[in-house]
């Protein structure tokens, strides 16, 4: 969203810089400790993974290792504008005990780039008042539009009090808002306790499941799920990749060389600087991926004549339903993430061979339950891949423009309600009568 909506603010709404909301004063007898961390790797690793994995949407960005590789590798930091100031909450024993109750990815940023939630017109109209929009404050991953938990807790009532800790935070150090980025369902209900505004965006999933509930048992039977039109024509672009000579090969985890990840890292940085700009993740950080993370990916790569010409990077991973609340059923989800791809040659859809029809296959034939398509795209349903609603929670500090946020919000709300009704008009698979 880089056009201003219009009349987010009406020009008389702000007439002087506003001290903040009420402070949010920590009780005197508050059961914990809070430390703010400039950097994840002052975080014990095993307690803020523990704590992931007992949450209702684990993913393997919010691993320590994902978020501390970010950092070292001077990808996400104060010089790129990602300065680390992770709010903690840790038991008080009496004997300098330090378990970790509740932690979450927050950044003070001087920009918003690398979100995926657009705050571009906010942060104009703040300008046009005369006011500054930054430094504000992130919870979020950097470059990595995946929903999932961010307030990582015991329980539901360290989640609250660390969201309140966060506010104090902000308002201590004048940041203008607070920003909850693809929060999961359980988030949400603390924001939402918290009365921050909830704002809703679209993804695009796919889901392994066949009309009777089953996994599809291979991808020519996933396309006997779609419509007519769509099957063919996915035939015909698998086929365009298929005639033009073009073989591929997926390695998994461990088995990804060190020649596969660097021939990866070049397709990567190309895409990045055709579209004129460097890319974020620096080759440490895949370096560090390599050798920390290991088992969260798959790369595709394309060849023509032994020649690699292409790749795609998914991240995976799998987590039991008991993590989510389900106490009567222990079964395993496995999800695919699409994430990066990047070639060297122009092969007539090979971008849709490399990001969906082979991440797609291979998940089929690994039984996984979810492939998430990444940000926007409303050309991956024909693909198969379905709109599902993402959420995210916003404060900011300054009333009336809280208050015109507000107004914005429940009327772009509406707009992707509507979005949403029209693409599911659009489904892309076969109807009851078979068409």
């Amino acid at each position: 969203m880089s056009k201003k909506p219009q009349n987010l603010v009406d020009s008389s709404v702000v007439d002087s810089v506003a001290q903040g909301g009420e402070p949010l004063a920590c009780a005197t007898d508050a059961p914990y400790l809070v430390k703010v961390h400039a950097s994840p790797l002052e975080i014990d690793a095993a307690q803020w993974n523990a704590l992931l994995e007992s949450s209702d949407a684990p993913t393997p960005f919010m691993r320590h290792e994902y978020l501390a590789a970010l950092y070292t590798s001077g990808s996400a930091n104060a010089a790129t504008g990602w300065k680390p100031q992770f709010v903690s909450l840790y038991s008080q024993d009496g004997q300098g005990g330090q378990e970790l109750l509740a932690s979450a990815p927050l950044y003070v940023k001087d920009h918003s780039y690398g979100e995926y939630i657009f705050d571009w017109a906010w942060a104009r109209a703040y300008q046009e008042h005369g006011l500054p929009y930054y430094p504000k404050a992130s919870v979020a991953i950097p470059f990595t539009p995946v929903p999932g938990t961010r307030y990582l807790a015991k329980n539901s009532q360290f989640a609250k009090y660390l969201l309140r800790e966060q506010l104090l935070f902000c308002e201590q150090h004048k940041l203008s808002s607070l920003h909850g980025l693809f929060i999961s369902d359980t988030d949400k209900a603390v924001t939402d306790t918290a009365k921050l505004l909830a704002r809703q965006t679209v993804q695009f999933h796919w889901t392994n499941e066949n009309p009777q509930g089953d996994k599809w048992r291979s991808f020519d039977e996933y396309l006997m799920g779609l419509a007519q039109d769509k099957r063919k024509k996915i035939r015909a672009e698998r086929r365009k990749v298929s005639d033009a000579g073009i073989s591929w090969k997926a390695s998994v985890g461990k088995d990804i060389t060190q020649a596969e990840w660097a021939f990866f890292y070049r397709c990567y940085e190309r895409t990045y600087l055709e579209h004129g700009n460097p890319p974020y993740l620096t080759p440490a950080f895949f370096q560090a991926m390599q050798e920390t993370m290991p088992e969260n990916w798959v790369l595709f790569t394309a060849s023509f004549q032994d020649q690699p010409i292409a790749t795609s990077l998914i991240a995976v991973c799998a987590y039991s339903a008991l993590a989510v609340g389900q106490n009567t059923c222990q079964n395993t989800i496995k999800v695919a993430y699409g994430r990066y791809w990047g070639a060297l040659a122009r092969v007539d859809s090979l971008h849709f061979e490399a990001c969906y029809y082979q991440p797609l296959q291979w998940c089929i034939e690994n039984g996984f339950t979810r492939f998430e398509g990444g940000a926007q795209g409303e050309h991956k349903m024909a693909r198969g891949l379905l709109p599902v609603p993402t959420h995210s929670a916003h404060w900011l500090a300054h009333p009336q423009f809280a208050h015109a946020v507000a107004r914005f919000l429940e009327r772009e709300g509406a707009g992707i309600d509507q979005y949403l009704e029209h693409l599911e008009a659009r489904n892309p698979f076969r109807s009851p009568n078979g068409s």
